[in-house]
């Protein structure tokens, strides 16, 4: 399988420190180690979800063109969390940034809990298809075969996401 020229769609979020500054110097990150940014959503805040006793989320969107693979893309998203001094205590805990694989082109990838695209939980997150809805609407869930604008429509989660 060849890799040039590859659609994946990232979702970033945080709600410690400077969260604009966290957020843009992930971008910038982003462009430099994994591909060029083509599209980014507004950004949007949102209420904690799933570990609910904690600060909200900035969160936005990203469109990149890549030619690494998707396992690549994992391991610089990780190693861009590391350096903007992201340390992992609790599972939906606070952090500083949080970078998540949501799509890679249309390929399905289960690598169990390693790497899983598209990302397994992402059609349940409003915060996760809010801003995604907003730059690949029509983009088609590669699984479930409907775009994201669908996804989104059929979204049962009521957590509180708005543009800011």
């Amino acid at each position: 399988m060849v890799f040039d020229n590859k659609k994946v769609y990232l979702l970033l979020g945080s709600n410690l420190g400077d969260r604009e500054q966290l957020i843009d110097e992930a971008i910038a990150l982003i462009n430099n180690e994994i591909g060029a940014v083509t599209e980014k959503s507004s950004v949007y805040e949102t209420a904690a979800w799933g570990k609910e006793d904690q600060p909200s989320f900035l969160n936005i969107a990203l469109g990149v063109n890549t030619k690494l693979t998707p396992i690549e893309v994992l391991n610089k998203a990780l190693t861009i969390e590391l350096e903007l001094g992201r340390v992992r205590h609790e599972k939906w805990g606070s952090r500083l940034i949080d970078i998540d694989v949501i799509f890679y082109d249309d390929i399905v990838v289960d690598m169990g809990a390693e790497l899983q695209i598209p990302h397994p939980q992402m059609q349940y997150r409003k915060f996760v298809l809010e801003p995604l809805a907003e730059i690949a609407a029509d983009y088609v869930h590669p699984v479930l075969k409907i775009t994201v604008r669908e996804v989104l429509e059929r979204l049962q989660d009521n957590l509180s996401v708005s543009r800011i």
